[in-house]
């Protein structure tokens, strides 16, 4: 059974707590709009398209605690997370367009109603687009195919099937033999941590390596394909996902072997034209210089801690997405994809 990261449940947002995995599953009842942020700021919730959700569920709250002036309060908490992830903001607004429907003074219960079925909405749409993304890429691994991974894009980053683990889930259910590996991915350690629990849940043959092994991986061992997720898509195709995708975006090139981004139409950012406009997070220095409280490196050592890193797009063989493969000239093909995404959301 695929891993569940959140629900609604009993009026609560309720979290699979992403920090204790693997060694502890437990869980994070949200019934504030500051706890949804705490949980996306801690890392207790992440991947772009999950906190997007979170989000999404944490302005419904806002409204159970303060009616429309609740919910407004939490787009604009909610919006100071985490800068990086488009989905957030793609969510944020969609809850907005719900709130700006609402005339002064109506029902509060309507209005609690409307928000919820609004966040459960964008919900189960990610479920569908996450299984359309692997519908479409597993038709590019061969019967018998190793993949390369880097940090968690899986039923823990999403509403709970996956980008780039959903065509390796999408790949098994059509029949075909899947290997991966699974970048460990410091420093937080999502690949180890995250998503070689989620396959090992489920019976995948999965090999944690170090971030470094990687190019001796392709060199000795062979690896068909490198998949990733992406945490925001530039018009002209640059992509941010998490330190280190660039190096991997490198390796495969020199190596031959095609580096494709796994995301939805919502991580297309069309009002960013490229790459070096995309804020990227930088976070606490703490968790490059220390491993669950353990030092692993002198009292005093400075660290840099960006959180993502930006793949240039002529790196990028292909970006998987709900309505289709685009490849190259991403500025033209990466509209006419949002287009074709929109038209789909009105049938």
């Amino acid at each position: 059974m695929t891993v569940r990261p959140l629900e609604w449940k009993d009026g609560k947002l309720v979290l699979l707590d992403q920090r204790e995995l693997p060694g502890q599953v437990s869980y994070i009842a949200c019934s504030t709009v500051e706890e949804v942020a705490r949980a996306i700021e801690n890392l207790a919730v992440r991947g772009a398209p999950a906190i997007g959700i979170a989000a999404a569920y944490g302005v419904a709250l806002g409204a159970v605690e303060r009616g429309i002036p609740g919910a407004r309060e939490a787009i604009l908490r909610l919006s100071r997370t985490r800068p990086t992830a488009v989905n957030l903001f793609w969510a944020l607004d969609r809850m907005k367009e719900v709130v700006d429907r609402q005339e002064p003074g109506q029902n509060l219960q309507l209005v609690q109603r409307l928000l919820l079925e609004a966040a459960a909405d964008i919900h189960r749409r990610d479920v569908e687009t996450n299984r359309a993304i692997g519908r479409h890429g597993q038709e590019l691994l061969p019967a018998s195919s190793t993949i390369l991974t880097h940090c968690n894009a899986g039923a823990l980053a999403t509403g709970g099937y996956g980008t780039a683990l959903g065509i390796v889930r999408a790949a098994r259910e059509a029949g075909k033999t899947v290997r991966i590996f699974a970048d460990e991915t410091r420093p937080v350690l999502q690949g180890s941590r995250l998503t070689a629990w989620e396959l090992m849940e489920e019976g995948f043959d999965v090999t944690v390596l170090c971030d470094s092994m990687a190019g001796f991986a392709m060199e000795r061992i062979g690896v068909d394909a490198v998949i990733t997720g992406a945490d925001r898509i530039a018009a002209n195709g640059d992509t941010a996902n998490k330190i280190g995708t660039y190096s991997l975006a490198v390796l495969a090139r020199f190596h031959g072997i095609p580096f494709y981004v796994a995301a939805p139409v919502s991580t297309m950012d069309p009002g960013t034209p490229h790459g070096e406009r995309i804020e990227i997070e930088e976070r606490p220095q703490g968790e490059v210089l220390s491993i669950r409280g353990f030092p692993t490196a002198p009292n005093g050592t400075r660290a840099w801690n960006p959180a993502f890193d930006v793949t240039p797009a002529d790196l990028i063989t292909a970006i998987i997405t709900e309505v289709g493969i685009v490849r190259p000239p991403y500025g033209e093909n990466l509209a006419c994809a949002i287009k074709a995404a929109r038209t789909q959301q009105k049938e």
